[in-house]
């Protein structure tokens, strides 16, 4: 089956416009079930039947033979998806979740596999979010070196209010129609689309949205996005500008860079009409066109102000020097990322610091610490970074010393204990140069803007 599914990856990869008819059957394939099934993480949250991993692999073969029929004779029904919400980084709102059951997983994943190699040779290389051998970092990378290195002038900074819970079902199967022609394999994914939300007891119906949590729902995000936006951006924006254009999405999140005030301003009027036709609605109140690039400072000091900055994935893009004064892309993490951060470094280490001996409390705390760091220690953010890292250290001093009345550690044998416990030091270990060379970052829509077939060519002409 995995030969199989490299051919269709290979065919997909030859003809952007061809339209497999069938699919189904390798969704139904046990062997394709099990490494499915294998591939789940077991530590994940179960769902409404509380199934998990290690009871579901107790009689595997026989629940993977019973789930394999189901689908074959069209009987497969998804359960419901239980609701959960975790806090929002950075606000005082909490996001829901959808949490599937471990059978649902499984055929989620068989899915995501299938459609991932039909979708991902179409989708444009400013597309970032949740796709293979893509990560936030060459997004931010190639952002900056972008607005370095082009004459880039203003920068529109957009948010989509709550897209996947108002994802248009009848929309996204258009669109996945048009390279899935497979009617078994559409009326699972409305059956996926529609099973539902259980919170406290009750099970409410779906008919919008894709649930954050689900396993295909990133993908079917990008799909969606992929026509609403990337496409139109692509063939219809970018051509009709003057000056240059440029569009940096990952996932839901997204800004666009121009050349010019005027075509910034008319894109942001065009985009809240090119949502609104896709049932979907911009933020406006986080949605904004600021100066930003090489003459933003000085255009910004003729009227007594500061150049603007812009947030995108977790950094804050600021208009910096180099040693020598001249301009330069930096970034730094943004302040509500950091304020989030030491946030649920607090919660934690109070509720956790008397559940564990302190030498495992250091070494998952040493874990927290340095994720952050994995992610925020890049080029110019050493000071952010050092914020974070001394801020973490306090605090952790702080509620290790309140497990009991007398206090467990003066500041001296307290950093003693770090440095044996080899507690993270900043350390620069992402390095981004905006002068750095620049790809192509539109080479392959040129390639395919002739072979676009006319149904998408129709798909909204705002």
């Amino acid at each position: 089956m995995a030969t199989d599914l490299t051919r269709i990856g290979t065919k997909a990869r030859q003809c952007p416009t061809l339209v497999f008819t069938s699919l189904y059957h390798h969704v139904t394939d046990i062997d394709n079930l099990r490494d499915c099934f294998t591939s789940l993480d077991g530590r994940k949250a179960v769902g409404v039947d509380g199934q998990t991993k290690a009871a579901y692999a107790q009689h595997l073969e026989e629940n993977l033979c019973a789930l394999s029929a189901r689908l074959a004779r069209l009987g497969y029904r998804p359960q419901p998806k239980r609701r959960t919400y975790v806090p929002k980084p950075g606000s005082g709102h909490q996001r829901p979740l959808g949490i599937s059951c471990l059978e649902d997983k499984i055929v989620e994943e068989a899915v995501k596999r299938v459609l991932e190699l039909l979708w991902e040779p179409l989708f444009l290389d400013f597309s970032y979010g949740y796709r293979p051998q893509r990560n936030p970092h060459q997004c931010v990378d190639l952002l900056g070196r972008v607005i370095q290195q082009h004459p880039i002038n203003h920068v529109v900074e957009a948010d989509i209010r709550g897209f996947f819970d108002h994802v248009n079902h009848a929309w996204l199967i258009k669109f996945v129609a048009q390279r899935v022609g497979d009617p078994r394999m559409l009326r699972l994914l409305r059956r996926m689309l529609k099973s539902g939300i259980m919170e406290d007891g009750l099970t409410q119906a779906t008919d919008v949205g894709t649930p954050q949590g689900s396993i295909v729902s990133p993908l079917l995000s990008n799909i969606y996005l992929h026509y609403v936006l990337d496409l139109w951006f692509d063939r219809r924006v970018r051509p009709a500008c003057k000056g240059h254009a440029y569009l940096f999405r990952f996932a839901d999140d997204f800004v666009v860079c121009f050349e010019h005030s005027e075509e910034a301003g008319q894109f942001q009027l065009r985009l809240q009409d090119r949502l609104e036709g896709f049932q979907l609605e911009l933020a406006m109140d986080k949605t904004r066109t600021l100066m930003f690039g090489r003459y933003a400072r000085r255009d910004r000091q003729r009227v007594g102000g500061k150049p603007a900055q812009f947030d995108f994935l977790g950094f804050s893009f600021y208009c910096g020097k180099t040693r020598r004064g001249a301009f330069k892309v930096k970034r730094r993490t943004s302040r509500k990322k950091i304020a989030a951060a030491l946030a649920r470094f607090t919660d934690w280490i109070r509720k956790q610091r008397h559940r564990h001996r302190t030498g495992e409390l250091l070494a998952r705390a040493r874990s927290r610490v340095q994720g952050h760091l994995n992610f925020y220690a890049v080029t110019d953010n050493s000071e952010r970074c050092q914020m974070f890292q001394t801020t973490a250290t306090r605090i952790l001093f702080k509620w290790l010393n309140r497990r009991s009345q007398r206090k467990s550690y003066n500041w001296d044998t307290f950093n003693e204990v770090l440095r044996s416990s080899g507690w993270p030091t900043v350390r620069i270990t992402r390095h981004m140069c905006p002068f750095r060379a620049l790809p192509n970052v539109y080479a392959k829509s040129r390639m395919w803007e002739s072979r676009l077939s006319g149904s998408v060519r129709g798909m909204g002409s705002n």
